[in-house]
């Protein structure tokens, strides 16, 4: 490393050890602390300094392995894509006997639950960030209006899960496309500013419309969905048979559990279906094109305002479907469930798996979603491991895990 370079990664480790620094004072610097003679505040000034030194340090370890490893490293190739056509039939027959495996319990199935209802919303999500290149940061707007119509539909009309399902997405994506007019004629960091109000708009009026939402105490007592008409409870309604019954089983609490994983497993697969169908349609092919220019689709007689609320509003219904799900899982919504950092969560799923990746959103949501899951003792540290990995792979990847994407069509065998 020549004397000018060694002096700008001096230069940068400083200023990246006085930054943290600064981020580290208000968070680590100060403590307050419980005595019998009352609270009292005290600092740790030397946590502060040894932050500083381990950015600072990492900051000038990275430009030394970056200049040393300068055009060593080809960039890594992408997957052929029968290869990411197995992987994925793997993932989809893992997935299927998962519950059936030795060390799945019900915890187990649970947390995977958990993680396809984020996996759903991620390729709903996808619609619109990755092949229509539109940034939603609302889209827990959508999440919310679907559990809400699920809830609020069963609870006054006494409809079942099956019937309010669909009414749900179409109720979303009707959301989608009153919420995507104001959009209409923005792009870029404007979209997002103002999908990120509408989806804060959305939250403060299920919060303060107490009469219908319920309020901050939000609604309870959510039906459970059956089995073709066979109900999970151990004593089932009058007239009703139980599910376990019906087969001979021993009842079990398990067997909800395991039902709902495969309900979900089943509305993620047919919204992955749903997305890789519709790629290769004339709208899937005008959402990308409107990705890439849209001025170009403007020339090319392509409605910039049918694509883009089209996209908007299949987003909203995979949203609403999930949605919906949700709140039968949970038996309980409220708007706490709906904040700004689901949105961000669900982004950073889109993001990090790759824009437009049907597989890389799987394997992010895992990461985003299931290891916190699993290391519920480190939760404290979450969103401290969340900021670490957005950097660390946009320094390694800035396009995501999976960035490749298959164009649709071809003009021509390439030469």
């Amino acid at each position: 490393m020549r004397g000018g370079e060694l002096r700008a990664a001096l230069v940068d480790a400083v200023l990246g050890g006085l930054v943290a620094a600064a981020m580290a004072l208000p968070m680590l610097g100060v403590r307050l602390e419980d005595s019998a003679s009352g609270l009292s505040l005290s600092n740790r000034l030397d946590w502060v300094a040894w932050s500083a030194a381990i950015v600072a340090g990492g900051r000038l370890l990275i430009g030394f392995v970056r200049h040393s490893l300068a055009g060593k490293i080809p960039g890594t190739p992408a997957p052929p894509r029968q290869v990411m056509v197995y992987v994925g039939w793997a993932m989809v027959a893992f997935a299927l006997v998962l519950p059936f495996l030795p060390f799945a319990g019900r915890n187990v199935v649970d947390k995977a639950t958990l993680v396809l209802i984020y996996v759903m919303l991620g390729w709903g999500l996808n619609i619109v960030v990755g092949l229509a290149g539109l940034l939603d940061l609302g889209f827990v707007a959508f999440y919310a209006v679907g559990a809400y119509s699920y809830a609020l539909l069963s609870q006054t009309f006494g409809l079942s899960f099956w019937v309010c399902l669909p009414l749900a997405g179409v109720l979303a994506a009707l959301f989608g496309m009153i919420l995507g007019f104001p959009v209409l004629r923005l792009r870029g960091d404007y979209i997002a500013i103002v999908t990120m109000g509408l989806g804060e708009i959305i939250r403060v009026v299920l919060q303060n419309w107490q009469d219908v939402t319920g309020g901050p105490n939000g609604i309870s007592g959510i039906e459970r969905p059956s089995f073709f008409g066979l109900s999970f409870k151990m004593v089932p309604p009058e007239g009703q048979k139980g599910f376990a019954e019906f087969f001979g089983l021993d009842y079990s609490a398990d067997h909800r559990v395991i039902f709902l994983y495969f309900l979900i497993l089943v509305l993620a697969l047919l919204t992955n279906l749903f997305t890789l169908r519709i790629r290769r349609l004339p709208v899937g092919r005008a959402w990308e094109a409107l990705r890439e220019d849209e001025i170009a689709c403007r020339s090319l007689g392509i409605n910039p305002t049918t694509v883009k609320l089209s996209a908007f509003a299949t987003g909203a219904m995979f949203a609403g479907f999930a949605g919906s799900f949700f709140a039968t899982r949970q038996g309980f919504i409220s708007p706490e469930s709906f904040t700004f950092i689901e949105s961000a969560v669900i982004l950073a799923i889109v993001v990090l798996g790759g824009m437009g990746s049907q597989i890389g959103i799987v394997l992010a949501a895992l990461l985003l979603v299931g290891l916190p899951e699993w290391f519920r003792e480190l939760q404290q540290f979450r969103m401290l491991a969340f900021g670490a990995a957005m950097v660390l792979i946009m320094l390694w990847k800035p396009s995501g895990l999976m960035s490749t994407r298959e164009p649709t069509i071809r003009l021509g065998e390439a030469k």
